[in-house]
């Protein structure tokens, strides 16, 4: 389901993408990391005083311990690590981890840093901090491009991997929230992005994913095809970035990778 709403599929044709849809010779894409033991929609809770509707991802940071086995159970240890303020009406950030291990063998398998932009939220109070510079793409013509599509249900079907936030869904939540229609999911987008890195630097071997980060910067609508940038930094590293065609605008920015070669 996870690689269904990422797109693959979209060409049944096509043996590499039908390998993490079907489950003869199944794999796993080292993405959907980010939606295994998941601990829901808590902002939502009205407890957390946060305004909901207005929350936007910011920045994603996966590092792979172990690649991700087709069965299996694992456990997610999740918690808030900071806060920052960023001021009355520019909003608040708020930074989480959840750390993945594997049920039977205790085994760490993964760790996941996020922030998450809570746009109605800043004002509160607290030290003024200032967040870590984002990783800096090269100011050149990238070496490798991929475009891939996604579809115009794929908000609709990544949300069944677990992350419901009706901005994803409801039309009219996704205006309240100041889009003209619902979104898809950031890390949606950013599984997209971990699918193009994972078909041109490391042939489909999802064994070889060794780290992957991200910066938000601009919202996707589902439907939008969606050129994936590559920078080859030094051997196993790379930069990219994810520029929707149709708009010219960059969604997903700053972004690395760290991979076997």
């Amino acid at each position: 389901m996870y690689a269904l709403g990422l797109g693959l599929g979209l060409d049944p044709s096509d043996p590499e993408e039908l390998t993490f849809v079907y489950e003869e010779g199944q794999k796993v894409l080292p993405t959907q990391a980010v939606v295994l033991a998941h601990p829901g929609f808590w902002m939502r809770d009205l407890d957390t005083g946060i305004d909901w509707v207005r929350l936007v991802a910011g920045e994603f940071d996966l590092t792979l311990t172990a690649p991700l086995p087709p069965g299996g159970t694992v456990t997610g240890h999740s918690k808030v690590i900071d806060v920052f303020d960023k001021g009355e009406g520019r909003g608040a950030v708020v930074q989480s981890q959840r750390i993945l291990t594997d049920k039977e063998s205790g085994k760490e398998i993964a760790t996941i840093r996020q922030s998450t932009f809570c746009r109605g939220d800043g004002g509160f109070g607290g030290p003024a901090r200032q967040q870590p510079k984002p990783h800096q793409v090269p100011d050149r013509a990238p070496d490798l491009i991929c475009e891939l599509p996604t579809s115009t249900q794929g908000a609709l079907l990544y949300r069944l991997s677990g992350d419901l936030n009706p901005l994803h869904a409801d039309p009219a939540v996704a205006i309240k929230a100041g889009f003209p229609k619902p979104i898809l999911h950031g890390l949606a987008t950013f599984g997209v992005a971990g699918h193009a890195l994972l078909k041109v630097l490391c042939d489909y071997q999802p064994e070889r994913f060794r780290r992957i980060g991200a910066r938000f910067t601009a919202p996707v609508f589902p439907g939008e095809i969606l050129r994936t940038e590559i920078w080859q930094d030094e051997e196993g590293v790379a930069s990219f970035q994810v520029r929707c065609i149709d708009r010219d605008v960059v969604a997903v920015g700053h972004g690395y990778l760290e991979y076997d070669t």
